[in-house]
């Protein structure tokens, strides 16, 4: 561990220990305010509710994998056997000073403090060689149902990264040199970004001050030309003389804001499709209030989509229209393209693009472990007679699946290292959080994911129609991420084969968001694409070509022969429906 040189006078040092203490008192003083915050936080938000001891299943499935791993003596004895085998080898590396040390590539542990010195070096192989032991043995699991299996592994892998040392002050050497160095202002500072946090009632993890929807984000020129209580319809001013006849409507995720697709300028999706010579319209959902409670997905397809698709037509004089549906709005879309298709309606989506979406949640990923009966139960009990549900919840639950990247991260950077908060405009947006429909929610997780109802044909009705996908032949573009962690690609593959129609499927690198907000202009990340027409997932990946750099520009391509021909370009509010207001629009404004 770094300390700093021995050239402070005595005088020095005093002045460093008074600090020091007066800076514990203050701690001590933010600490009590801290708790009375938390408990006036919980009354406010659940009142008398009883708190549940378990209330995800959470205890139940721990013990029971823990008994499991216990239960079989002699391959409990084997695991012993190779732990000891592998510490003591750590062991004698580090007793020779000529031995080669394992390579560290965890970011946790990456910090020259780490290796600078022998015991927190070694602190930190030990703890990575004990959880590698852990998650095997985790995996080796026996006597539960897979369902319960999966479960157990992520809980046990939640206690593996929690435990980490790097996320406490004693043994995070960064974090105690911060602490000496300092006098303990930076433990003061990160009480006080804690306290901060509890007032929003959320972690935060970006200097929010620095961004200002319809300033520095969501800022791409256009009019809202429609609204009613679900949604805001944004019409982007054109920049180019002519357009393709076929105009675009996007419709993004309600669970979170739209400008996820409208960042900076030189991130935004939507100015790129604009600059492109197209017609863009966004939809952008209402941050759902008690005017919402009888929501359900009938309302999202016919308040939203469906008349959402009426005004960009006659606003656009068109007979069909591009559209594109992100995670839980493709599902949905999927399932509208279904409804119009039984109506004889088909011809009015010219194409449908999907980004990260699912309709066979059977390989929905780490997700699928807080929609069983207990989860189910617990959002039940959270939203009560509630109209609508905190987006922060569903936050919560989004930032566990990676837990070390969103939340250890930013408990050891904002509140033990106490530093200043990064200006990132993606996480500006990512704790932009959105109140869902109480109602809608329960049914979405119950019926697709936990019971995936709409994969099965007439296995949901919407708007009186009995579902079938394998109904819809609409030419559909479908993008994955290779490394998503909400909407797996493995899951996304499936809509090619739900459909019968014409279906392009692309791998594009990283995740859920940095693998849809990828333009070309940055140079990052890859794609894949397979042209012979793959059965399953793992035969796409197999024979895919990769390309390297955005996917958006094979998008376009796919896109503009299907788009008609060039027609003088529609500004905003001068066709049949005129501007309300600027974009972004009141709507995407409102905070929770």
């Amino acid at each position: 561990m770094s300390t700093p040189e021995p050239t402070d006078t005595p005088k020095d040092l005093g002045a460093l220990q008074e600090q020091a203490q007066a800076n514990f008192q203050k701690a001590t003083d933010l600490v009590g305010k801290g708790q009375q915050m938390m408990l006036e936080f919980w009354t406010k938000e659940h009142g008398a509710t009883p708190i549940v001891p378990d209330p995800l299943g959470m205890m139940t499935t721990w013990t029971r994998a823990w008994t499991a791993m216990l239960s079989d003596p002699a391959k409990l004895m084997e695991q012993q056997q190779r732990y000891m085998q592998d510490a003591v080898a750590l062991w004698q590396r580090f007793l020779t000073p000529s031995a080669e040390k394992p390579a560290v590539k965890d970011k946790r542990f990456t910090g020259d403090a780490w290796a600078e010195t022998p015991a927190f070096d070694f602190l930190r192989q030990s703890y990575l060689l004990t959880a590698s032991h852990i998650m095997e043995a985790a995996q080796g699991i026996e006597g539960m149902d897979a369902a319960e299996k999966d479960k157990a592994r992520f809980l046990i892998r939640q206690f593996v990264d929690a435990m980490s040392p790097s996320n406490f002050m004693a043994t995070n050497p960064e974090v105690l040199t911060a602490t000496i160095t300092s006098g303990g202002s930076n433990l003061l500072k990160g009480l006080e970004h804690l306290l901060e946090d509890l007032r929003a009632g959320r972690m935060k993890m970006t200097d929010e001050n620095a961004f200002e929807v319809g300033r520095n984000v969501a800022i791409t020129p256009g009019k809202v030309v429609f609204q009613n209580r679900l949604f805001q319809l944004i019409q982007y001013a054109p920049a180019t003389e002519t357009v393709f006849a076929v105009p675009l409507l996007i419709f993004p995720p309600w669970i979170n804001k739209f400008y996820i697709l409208d960042l900076t300028a030189e991130k935004s999706f939507i100015r790129w499709c604009v600059a492109q010579g197209l017609t863009v319209f966004v939809v952008s959902w209402k941050n759902a209030d008690e005017s919402l409670a009888d929501a359900t997905i009938d309302t999202y397809v016919q308040e939203g989509m469906f008349t959402a698709l009426k005004v960009v037509r006659e606003i656009c004089k068109a007979d069909s229209v591009h559209t594109i549906g992100y995670c839980v709005a493709g599902t949905t879309l999927a399932a509208a393209l279904a409804v119009l298709a039984a109506k004889g309606e088909a011809g009015q989506v010219a194409s449908a693009t999907f980004f990260t979406a699912q309709v066979d949640f059977s390989d929905a990923g780490e997700l699928k472990l807080f929609v069983d009966d207990p989860s189910i139960e617990t959002v039940t009990r959270i939203t009560g007679d509630k109209p609508v549900l905190d987006g922060r919840y569903m936050a919560s639950t989004f930032n566990l699946l990676r837990s070390n990247d969103l939340i250890w991260n930013y408990v050891v950077n904002n509140y033990m290292l106490g530093k200043d908060y990064f200006p990132f405009d993606l996480l500006y947006w990512n704790s932009d959080a959105t109140n869902v429909p109480a109602r809608w929610h329960r049914e979405y997780i119950s019926e697709m994911y936990r019971d995936n109802k709409l994969i099965q044909p007439g296995g949901m009705t919407v708007c009186g129609v009995p579902v079938d996908l394998s109904t819809v032949k609409t030419p559909s573009y479908i993008q994955g991420g290779k490394e998503d962690h909400i909407a797996p690609a493995r899951s996304a593959f499936k809509l090619t084969k739900a459909f019968t129609g014409e279906t392009r499927f692309v791998l594009a690198g990283s995740g859920h968001i940095a693998g849809v907000v990828n333009p070309p202009s940055s140079g990052k990340y890859q794609y894949w694409t397979n042209d012979a027409g793959a059965e399953t997932f793992d035969a796409f990946v197999a024979g895919a070509k990769e390309t390297k750099g955005s996917w958006w520009p094979d998008w376009l391509a796919w896109l503009t022969p299907r788009s008609g021909d060039k027609v003088k370009a529609r500004v905003p509010g001068k066709g049949a429906y005129k501007a309300i207001e600027d974009a972004p629009g009141a709507y995407v404004k409102e905070r929770i």
